[in-house]
């Protein structure tokens, strides 16, 4: 995303509980992130590829490395938020968007600032 700054991505790697990073010649060409209890829920956010790297199985590569992680093998629910054309992407890790009576909800930075 155009609006992250260089700190703020570095802030957000040293404060998530797990990263994995695919590296090409010393250059990061991907990375996942994921914040969990190691219990309940892992929520993998941030699954990151370089714009030319993409469609190379990247991608592909760090969601079998999230999903075989050590961390997380006894978590019981994995989950994630996508765009809507990514779904077939995720699907193919049995991720599904049917989850019952779930609804994401959102509160950002400029509704605190107004509330």
């Amino acid at each position: 995303m155009s609006d992250r700054t260089t700190a703020d991505v570095e802030r957000v790697l040293v404060n998530s509980d797990l990263v994995v990073t695919v590296l090409d010649d010393d250059q990061l060409a991907g990375f996942a992130r994921v914040l969990t209890d190691r219990t309940y829920v892992a929520l993998v956010l941030d699954v990151i590829v370089d714009e030319s790297r993409r469609g190379s199985g990247i991608g592909a590569a760090l969601l079998d490395a999230v999903v075989n992680h050590p961390a997380l093998a006894e978590v019981r629910s994995l989950e994630l938020v996508c765009q809507p054309e990514l779904v077939p992407f995720y699907q193919r890790w049995g991720f599904t968007d049917q989850v019952g009576r779930s609804r994401l909800m959102r509160r950002t930075a400029d509704a605190r600032l107004t509330g």
